[in-house]
């Protein structure tokens, strides 16, 4: 097989559909974010940063790393069972412990790695489990499901009865593991929790929630929606990330200690993988501790949000409608998307990154604004002359 042609072809196929990926190199400014630095010193403004709330550049995280980083070294060392748990490790667990509610915690390298190492682990070893995931759950959720080769149920997106249908299918004494999102990364789009914990209940099923876009964003203390509606202690396993508004990496499962506890003596993505090094698990400590106290971040990020979109309809820039901070543009086509994302940054200096295919279904691709709680009414002004700027050069309509 001539292996260096079939991968041409695959790529010009991708490059045909507008949808190849081209990464833009940028040095994020640790005391100027979200200003960040292309390769040719030029300054750009972030638009698609997943640090909400600019705790990536918060002083007491970087002084926790810094010191931790001194003290320990730049890495962990080993896996969490070989040398590589750390007084660090261990009360970051604690402090996700106590964020959710629930009796213990386990970290991973990612939120991803939480995910799919978590779904497959107790998919694969429920007996007969059946698991219903909803139809836009994250790629981390649909292939720890495929790699648990569990029986599986994919309900219509955010649709209670649809999935009361399909639970009613199955014996109630059969294990089953509902998986669901309480914000949807690229809808934005907010997930009725209390109606599926009510469904759980009624068919004894475990709940499994996927934090990831909210942890640090919502709820009194910073645990996301679940906390948010006063739901957490219904909900038996929550899935967060340290990634996004915590702002550095690293993802984790807080639930019941007997769970928690299975899930770490039986997960190979948690045993066989090397931990997270000492100086990211400080400095999670140190976000998570500051945004269990402050709610300045939380509200100045709910006030920029609500501008930005306030802005956007004075503009009649049409953007998906959604009760959260993510703020879709959905543009429909997969060339017209990465122009535009192009043109953004090129001639005004703004980088908003374009989703296409896989990441979002095809005939849905758009640019995503992600407003953190340290842009500026200044900056808010500059994207919205952009997009219309953009959208006039694209001749792309606008709303009426």
């Amino acid at each position: 097989m001539n292996y260096d042609a079939f991968f041409s072809q695959k790529l010009t196929s991708i490059k045909a559909e507008g949808r190849y990926r081209v990464f833009t190199d940028i040095a994020r400014c640790a005391q100027n974010f979200p200003y960040a630095l292309r390769e040719d010193g030029t300054q750009i403004v972030l638009w698609c940063t997943n640090d909400y709330l600019g705790m990536g550049q918060h002083p007491a995280v970087l002084t926790a790393m810094t010191d931790v980083l001194a003290q320990s070294g730049a890495g962990a060392g080993g896996t969490r069972n070989i040398s590589g748990t750390t007084p660090h490790h261990v009360e970051l667990e604690q402090e996700l412990a106590a964020l959710h509610d629930k009796e213990t915690a386990l970290l991973f390298t990612s939120g991803y790695v939480a995910n799919e190492t978590t779904i497959s682990t107790l998919g694969s070893h429920l007996p007969e489990c059946v698991i219903f995931s909803d139809a836009h759950n994250h790629a981390s959720i649909i292939q720890g499901i495929r790699h648990s080769r569990a029986t599986k149920e994919i309900f219509a997106h955010n649709d209670v009865a649809h999935l009361r249908s399909l639970l009613s299918r199955y014996p109630k004494e059969r294990p089953k593991l509902i998986v669901f999102e309480s914000i949807y990364s690229m809808d934005g789009d907010v997930a009725p929790l209390e109606a599926l914990c009510d469904l759980a209940e009624e068919y004894d099923a475990l709940t499994y929630l996927d934090e990831v876009h909210t942890v640090g964003l919502y709820g009194p203390t910073g645990g996301g929606v679940a906390q948010q509606q006063g739901l957490a202690h219904r909900i038996d396993i929550i899935q967060g990330t340290l990634a996004k508004g915590f702002g550095v990496i690293g993802g984790y499962i807080a639930g019941d200690t007997s769970l928690v506890d299975f899930v770490r003596s039986s997960a190979p993505g948690f045993i066989f993988t090397t931990s997270l090094p000492p100086a990211i698990a400080a400095g999670a400590v140190a976000s998570l501790r500051h945004l269990k106290a402050s709610s300045v971040e939380r509200e100045r990020h709910q006030a920029i949000v609500a501008k930005v979109k306030e802005r956007l309809v004075q503009a009649r820039i049409p953007f998906e409608p959604t009760a959260s901070h993510i703020i879709p543009v959905v543009l429909g086509d997969a060339h017209r998307c990465t122009q535009a994302s192009a043109l953004l940054l090129e001639e005004h200096g703004l980088y908003v990154q374009a989703i296409n295919y896989p990441t979002v279904p095809r005939g849905t691709e758009r640019l995503r604004i992600t407003p953190s709680a340290v842009h500026t009414e200044a900056m808010i002004d500059a994207l919205v002359e952009g997009l219309r700027d953009v959208w006039a050069s694209l001749e792309i309509s606008r709303a009426a």
